[in-house]
């Protein structure tokens, strides 16, 4: 059996309840040396003034009538040079875990204290979900919500990874933040995830009123996969009696049949590979699922009558053009969507924002994006 696929459902568990259990991202690290000199580098180069960065990074890349930023030119620059892949078929699936979140980390910003971070468990569908509640300071009650799922391919990814990412927009967008740290794939394939994203949402609203939350602005989130579940969520919760406000959906997956343009325009080169797409895909979804089912590819779902949305993507993105292909989707059914595509970055933008002023600022427009939906709340 390849490497990658050995992790039993008793070190998942293990692993998830180790990662509710870190309050902050300094404790849910244990960096080796060599990925903190990574982190001392990368923070330091970064950091030089824009002439030298764009030295560095060398010649302008230009894909597809895009250029891209040099700050994350210089980034893909020394993940190249230190041979370092998302997806490694030698390594254990524990390893790449590790090594994800390690890596999402590299680059988190300095952020203000919050008022409350809390871990979470939350009935799930078989057994206990792990989640971390983020309060920001002067928050009235009952106040509005994002539930938030982690990107990682379906596989890889926790609340570790993803813990700097929801303390910014908890405090940027005025809410409270719940990461959910559903199952993941080998040990879980399709549809534990999506089981435990509907049981999450569930979950939380039946429990609003211990969360303080508003349950008329309670908002679904995500990245990459984790933006798939946050769609696919609002998609099989319709003619619920409590449905979410707003998608917040950055660069998320929503075809499962690797069709689109950009997986081939972007194959190689750009953090996301079609190689490792190919691997997740294959590694969440079991031989013999219809890869057009609406609960894994949500661009062949139903979609009139979902929330408002904003949907961002990547202009050096694999995902791009499916991303794009939902949001016009969304349109044509009369839903409310803001697409916005962000041209000089790339897959992974989220968390990069103590590095690359580009990606600080997509991530402070959906910020934004999220107050204002909370603001427009329904009468």
């Amino acid at each position: 059996m390849n490497a990658a696929l050995t992790a039993t459902p008793q070190q998942s568990v293990a692993r998830r309840l180790d990662s509710a259990r870190a309050p902050t991202i300094c404790s849910a690290m244990n960096y080796t040396l060599s990925q903190k000199i990574e982190r001392w580098l990368a923070r330091a180069l970064l950091n030089l003034p824009d002439f030298l960065v764009r030295l560095l990074a060398g010649k302008t890349i230009v894909r597809d009538g895009l250029q891209l930023d040099p700050h994350v030119q210089l980034l893909l620059k020394l993940q190249r040079l230190s041979a370092k892949k998302l997806v490694k078929e030698t390594a254990s699936i524990e390893q790449m875990r590790a090594n994800l979140d390690a890596e999402s980390n590299i680059l988190t910003p300095a952020l203000a204290a919050l008022e409350q971070v809390r871990e979470l468990q939350l009935q799930g569908p078989a057994d206990i979900i792990p989640a971390r509640l983020y309060r920001p300071p002067g928050l009235a009650a009952p106040a509005p919500l994002l539930l938030y799922f982690h990107g990682g391919g379906y596989a890889l990814g926790s609340l570790a990874s993803h813990d700097a990412p929801c303390r910014w927009l908890a405090l940027n967008a005025g809410c409270v933040v719940i990461a959910v740290d559903y199952r993941l794939a080998p040990e879980h394939p399709f549809p534990a995830g999506v089981d435990d994203a509907l049981a999450a949402f569930r979950a939380v609203v039946a429990r609003a009123a211990e969360f303080g939350i508003d349950t008329t602005r309670i908002a679904v989130g995500g990245d990459s996969a984790g933006g798939n579940l946050a769609t696919v969520v609002a998609q099989q919760v319709r003619g619920e009696a409590l449905q979410p406000c707003f998608q917040l959906l950055i660069y998320p997956t929503t075809d499962a049949t690797l069709s689109s343009p950009s997986i081939n325009i972007f194959a190689s080169g750009f953090l996301l590979e079609r190689a490792s797409m190919v691997w997740f895909v294959n590694t969440y979804l079991p031989a013999h699922q219809d890869r057009r089912d609406p609960r894994c590819s949500p661009l062949f779902g139903e979609v009139q009558g979902l929330p408002p949305a904003l949907l961002m993507t990547a202009g050096f993105d694999p995902l791009r053009d499916e991303g794009e292909a939902y949001a016009a989707k969304l349109s044509a059914a009369g839903v409310s969507v803001d697409l916005r595509r962000y041209d000089s970055l790339v897959h992974g933008f989220l968390n990069m924002t103590g590095g690359v002023r580009a990606a600080a600022s997509a991530v402070q427009d959906a910020a934004a994006a999220l107050r204002a939906a909370f603001v427009q709340r329904p009468t």
